[in-house]
């Protein structure tokens, strides 16, 4: 067959109504046992897969999202986090759904069968969640992540554009000593801000020593120490791009620790527009991405595909935005 086949043609072989097809697949107890044998037959020849989501939408399970979200310490702190949960439990409360919290490590099993949907906040090392949700038939979103080699639906942020941005406005006010704090770079959004960032550089001739370049992980911690390297080096940065607010804000704080000013001595460039920006010693230029704006979108659209009015993956990429503040100029001469 050319299509794929419907629960009609798996009735119409077993010369049964539609009802009992249903009752059968349902495993409800009233088919009798020469019917059950017909629409098993028929579903075997066919090779019927059920619609997942109409049968929880027929038990009137649908009516929950999942939201499954990577551990890492401080979650209850990061900006980031709390962002995805406020944008995704506000959509929520707007269409009437609940919503069933999940924090994972990447290993632990995720039970799909109480919820319409999952939205997946990231993918790290948890591959096998995700394809383990799509194989029962759940519909599933990932955001902040753009994936291209499973079946899923995304929305995410262009994260390399994101560093792209930041690297050029610290290049456009005559910077030539640029200096980063990466993200995790196991995870998709940290090597892209790092690889926009180098990529621009390179565009403009500007150089970018290995010492100028800080592995980190998001955190305030990894940000001290990276200050503390860079402000110690015999050539110091005149700028700096952290791939999160959180850490601009502690090469910030190091920076007045030692007696630098922000912007004049250095300048510095966050990622996130976090409102914690706007009430430092120094209020932050940074790169604003739309976390709010992806997970409202993400319940939005499995609310669709739960309802039954679309079945296409959704695939988004939003654009990050420059907001500038007070932390960036021009180099001393």
């Amino acid at each position: 067959m050319k299509n794929r086949p419907s629960i009609n043609d798996v009735a119409r072989r077993a010369k049964v109504s539609i009802t009992t097809v249903s009752r059968v697949i349902n495993n409800i107890l009233t088919v009798s046992t020469r019917n059950r044998a017909r629409v098993e037959e028929a579903i075997a020849y066919y090779k019927y897969r059920p619609n997942i989501s109409a049968q929880r939408l027929a038990r009137g399970s649908n009516n929950s999202i999942g939201l499954v979200m990577p551990s890492y310490p401080g979650i209850f702190h990061s900006f980031y986090a709390v962002e995805l949960i406020r944008g995704v439990g506000h959509a929520c409360e707007v269409l009437h759904m609940d919503l069933v919290f999940h924090i994972t490590n990447g290993f632990n099993p995720i039970n799909t069968s109480n919820v319409g949907g999952v939205v997946f906040a990231d993918v790290i090392e948890n591959r096998k969640q995700v394809e383990g949700a799509l194989a029962s038939g759940t519909p599933c979103v990932v955001i902040n992540h753009k994936i291209d080699d499973m079946d899923v639906g995304y929305i995410a942020v262009d994260n390399t554009l994101g560093g792209r941005i930041a690297a050029d406005y610290l290049v456009s006010l005559g910077h030539r000593k640029v200096a980063t704090v990466t993200g995790n770079l196991t995870t998709q959004a940290g090597a892209q801000r790092l690889k926009g960032f180098e990529e621009l550089l390179e565009e403009k001739g500007v150089p970018l020593p290995k010492e100028y370049v800080y592995q980190g992980d998001y955190s305030r911690r990894c940000a001290r120490v990276a200050a503390e390297q860079f402000f110690k080096l015999p050539n110091p940065p005149t700028a700096i791009f952290a791939a999160s607010d959180e850490m601009a804000l502690e090469i910030i704080a190091v920076a007045l620790e030692k007696g630098l000013k922000v912007p004049e001595d250095v300048s510095v460039i966050g990622f996130d527009d976090n409102p914690a920006c706007l009430f430092g010693p120094v209020a932050l230029t940074t790169i604003k991405q739309p976390l709010f704006q992806m997970a409202e979108n993400a319940v939005k659209y499995l609310h669709t595909v739960i309802a039954g009015n679309g079945t296409a993956k959704k695939k988004t990429i939003l654009s990050p935005e420059l907001v500038v503040r007070e932390s960036c100029s021009s180099p001393k001469k």
